[in-house]
């Protein structure tokens, strides 16, 4: 008896939740579609449900990254981090943060744009962070030298728990008094 027999027999909410609740990683739409064999519209009215009825608990249920996935809410992380040690995302430098935040607002961008915001040689920083996987390459600027772009990742939204780069806050400027 293959998943797909036994599908047939149990709620696909309840299937949804097993499989979301054991996913080390968030959990594309696609991804569960294949897994469940369900179509994506009746998987994000099912995601809804779920999310309505975590609402108020210990754990909630986030799109973050590009998928969906379970976390326990931050306001319970003193009892949560005594049982299982939080996995310590990338360590990041202030130079690695800054370098990032160019980045994700200005993507895709050459080195030489991060470097004129930042005003330093930003060689080092960048290389760190694509061996840290939270920016990559993106084609190369039609410019003298074919410089890189550069643009952040899924694995950027995950470390930052963001759904997408619309969640970045806003770069408004503060306003000033005359």
């Amino acid at each position: 008896m293959n998943a797909n027999d036994e599908r047939q027999d149990l709620p696909l909410k309840n299937v949804v939740e097993a499989v979301l609740f054991v996913t080390p990683d968030p959990l594309p739409l696609r991804k569960l579609a294949a897994v469940t064999g369900a179509a994506p519209d009746e998987l994000r009215a099912v995601i809804r449900d779920l999310q309505g009825e975590y609402e108020g608990r210990g754990v909630e249920l986030a799109y973050v990254g590009g998928g969906y996935r379970f976390f326990s809410r931050p306001e319970y992380a003193l009892w949560a981090k005594q049982v299982l040690p939080l996995e310590k995302g990338p360590r990041l430098s202030r130079a690695a943060v800054e370098t990032l935040a160019i980045i994700a607002y200005r993507q895709p961008v050459t080195r030489v744009a991060v470097e004129e915001v930042r005003g330093v040689n930003s060689d080092a920083v960048l290389k760190t962070l694509l061996e840290k996987k939270l920016v990559t390459t993106d084609g190369r600027e039609d410019a003298p030298g074919r410089p890189f772009r550069y643009r952040t990742t899924k694995k950027f939204l995950q470390h930052f728990g963001l759904a997408a780069l619309d969640d970045l806050p806003s770069l408004e400027e503060p306003e000033t008094e005359g």
